[in-house]
């Protein structure tokens, strides 16, 4: 998803009065500045929202199934075998 600014880095942000006020306040008692303030609390909940949204979660009926593909796998079909026999033949050959 593009914000249609390609290699820009400017970053424009219109705030009510009072929001700009709780920013400047946090930003001086962290001894920062405002733009450094944001930017650091912005990518830790880019961080945080990346993260949740790219794991995987299981639930325990799921969990059990992987892990019983894992410790019993199914025989390779015939597309598996077929696929692979071109890396067995480079593989054995050396």
């Amino acid at each position: 998803m593009s914000d249609g600014t390609a290699g820009s880095s400017w970053f424009q942000l219109w705030l009510p009065h009072a929001e700009k006020s709780q920013l400047i306040r946090a930003a001086e008692f962290e001894r920062t500045s405002l733009k450094d303030f944001v930017l650091r609390n912005a990518l830790i909940a880019v961080a945080a929202v990346i993260e949740k949204a790219e794991r995987l979660q299981l639930d325990e009926q799921q969990t059990r199934f992987v892990l019983d593909l894992l410790d019993n796998p199914p025989a390779p079909n015939a597309k598996l075998l077929a696929s692979a026999s071109p890396w067995f033949a480079a593989s054995h050959l050396s």
